[in-house]
């Protein structure tokens, strides 16, 4: 019996940019599960927070007074955001020797499968455009 096979047209996917990492959860390498991630995404204190990081640098006050978010919330989220490999934090030292966490969203894409071998997330980030955006570290004098 002959098969019929159709030859695929769609146009060959276009690789991630140079500096875009793109991972599967199982190669990312942190402790969040497919589902407690999406559980994460799907909370409303979580989005919130991510719209308030947006493509800026923020600390995590400037975020509290963006979302009207208690700040022990705010801290929760971060740390999940972050532990997922969705948020970075870079430290600001000032002239004065103050200090501060500053934050910022590094996930540019998020793509959930659900197939006969499960769930399977595929997360994009751009950690050095992140980078780019955030001010210096170190203040000069």
């Amino acid at each position: 019996m002959a098969t019929n096979q159709q030859a695929r047209t769609d146009p060959p996917e276009s690789p991630p940019e140079p500096d875009a990492r793109v991972r599967t959860q199982s190669e990312a390498g942190n402790s969040v599960p497919p589902a407690e991630l999406l559980e994460l995404l799907g909370d409303e204190y979580t989005q919130r927070v991510l719209t308030a990081l947006g493509d800026q640098v923020r600390t995590c006050q400037e975020i509290i007074s963006a979302t009207d978010v208690s700040k022990p919330t705010v801290y929760r989220r971060l740390g999940r955001l972050e532990e997922a490999g969705l948020v970075e934090t870079t430290q600001r030292v000032d002239p004065d020797g103050h200090h501060c966490k500053q934050y910022h969203a590094v996930v540019e894409e998020i793509d959930v499968e659900f197939g006969r071998d499960g769930l399977r997330i595929a997360i994009e980030t751009d950690s050095a455009a992140a980078r780019h955006r955030a001010p210096p570290m170190l203040a000069d004098d």
